[in-house]
């Protein structure tokens, strides 16, 4: 353990007005980080040339013979990367070093279902921990802070990543990955760690099995979380905030580019998440046309990975929408600012011709008192026109009853989708959760049993 931490480390009380920074890239003039992303461009482009792999054949395509002259305002012509590349050559065909200078492997089932590999190398994994640092530190971990890491441990990038990063910070981490969920109890109650780092799905799950066993968030001593790996919602926030007595922060990446610290919250990036764009350029693109769309103006994020060694992407599009804003912010960051994930491309839903995202859905549903933090959207396919179900869960058995608050959620439904759709309110605890992995909030009922019971 680090000697100067001491478990329930106290310092963070006066991180929590302004964020520190780990690295004085992420405080670089405008002028300044242009000049380092163009001549990272240009040695990227060069690299992908002479490694005459996929990209590079589709640069030569796009009259691109040369990085020499490159500027930033060139992206928009240079070719873009997809997920669908990296499955046509699958397992590690868009390699662009040598398989000797592969250090380790990463992946995720990928949000098809498909396998996603990427290979980092020792490089790599040190840009890794640097990005996740950067990331930990504005959140306001410091070399004393205890940091108990309940994200999964393995090939999913989250419990290695924030692992690396607290260990390029210096401080102490638990090791816990997910799961076992009374022994996380006892050892967050034994050891007082003040930062958590998990999903918020789980944050919340956490939250409930504590007030379950008559423990306070007072008597917990966390004091912020670091949650990421899935779309979440402010309502969703303020749930885990209440719950566990934190600041809940959000954290974005995926293992495509690095793995989480792609960007991070801060504790006073208001709301905003800062982009690593040193390493990472980002940019926002009209998920049909493909064109960049204009700061403010919800996208398609695009990552170009400027110093990745193993698997260098170029415009690579992630499907996740948000909006990008890069004028100054709060704070001494000078990084451009990404908005919280509004979803995914490929999640949003055409219930009779009306286009929804479930991230809507979970903003009414969460923003009601009568409502616990759960929820599930069941889509009934079963049917030429399909139909949906918001599935929310009341906080007490006698709520559960309320046809008031039914009937209170599907005006609310309806005003925000401009869609009806059917309310089912559950009792507590009805609703299923997920204590490993990413939280199911939809389901597409297609035949056979109903996903919960009670569904017609």
């Amino acid at each position: 353990m680090n000697s100067a931490a001491g478990f329930g480390a106290a310092g963070l009380g006066a991180a929590r007005v302004g964020a520190a920074v780990f690295d004085a890239a992420e405080t670089m003039s405008v002028d300044e980080r242009t000049a380092v992303q163009t001549e990272r461009l240009r040695a990227l482009v060069d690299r992908l040339l002479a490694a005459e792999g996929l990209l590079g054949r589709r640069l030569r395509a796009a009259g691109v013979d040369s990085a020499a002259g490159l500027t930033l305002a060139d992206l928009p012509r240079l070719p873009q990367t997809t997920k669908t590349d990296l499955w046509e050559h699958y397992p590690l065909g868009m390699l662009a070093v040598p398989t000797e200078q592969v250090a380790c492997v990463h992946g995720s089932s990928g949000t098809g279902g498909r396998p996603t590999l990427v290979a980092y190398t020792a490089a790599d994994t040190a840009l890794w921990a640097n990005v996740m640092a950067r990331s930990l530190v504005g959140a306001g971990a410091t070399r004393a802070s205890v940091i108990h890491n309940a994200y999964g441990y393995g090939l999913f990038t989250g419990g290695l990543g924030v692992h690396h990063g607290a260990g390029a910070l210096g401080a102490t981490v638990v090791p816990m990955s997910a799961g076992m969920t009374q022994r996380q109890l006892r050892l967050i109650q034994d050891l007082r760690p003040d930062v958590l780092a998990c999903t918020p799905s789980y944050a919340i799950y956490l939250g409930e099995a504590f007030a379950a066993a008559g423990v306070s968030p007072q008597e917990i001593g966390l004091r912020v979380g670091v949650h990421g790996a899935e779309p979440w919602t402010d309502a969703m926030r303020a749930q885990i905030e209440r719950l566990l007595g934190i600041r809940a922060l959000d954290i974005y990446g995926l293992s495509e580019i690095i793995g989480p610290g792609v960007a991070c919250e801060a504790l006073d990036s208001g709301g905003w998440l800062h982009v690593q764009e040193d390493h990472f350029y980002v940019e926002a693109l009209d998920p049909v046309s493909g064109a960049p769309v204009p700061d403010g103006q919800l996208g398609e994020l695009a990552f170009t990975t400027f110093t990745k060694e193993a698997l260098p992407l170029l415009r690579y599009r992630t499907g996740d929408l948000a909006r990008l804003m890069r004028t100054p912010g709060q704070g001494s960051r000078t990084t451009v600012r990404m908005s919280k994930l509004t979803g995914r491309v490929d999640d949003m839903l055409v219930i009779r011709g009306v286009n929804v995202y479930p991230s809507e859905v979970e903003q009414v549903v969460l923003a009601d008192p009568a409502v616990a933090p759960q929820y599930l959207l069941v889509v009934d396919a079963r049917m030429a026109q399909a139909r949906m179900v918001v599935c929310a869960e009341a906080v007490t058995s006698e709520v559960a009853a309320s046809d008031a608050v039914v009937s209170r959620l599907g005006e609310a439904l309806r005003e925000r989708l401009g869609l009806s759709c059917e309310v089912v309110l559950a009792a507590p605890g009805q609703l299923p959760r997920t204590e490993i992995g990413k939280a199911r909030r939809l389901v597409r009922w297609e035949s056979g049993e109903p996903p919960i019971p009670g569904l017609r």
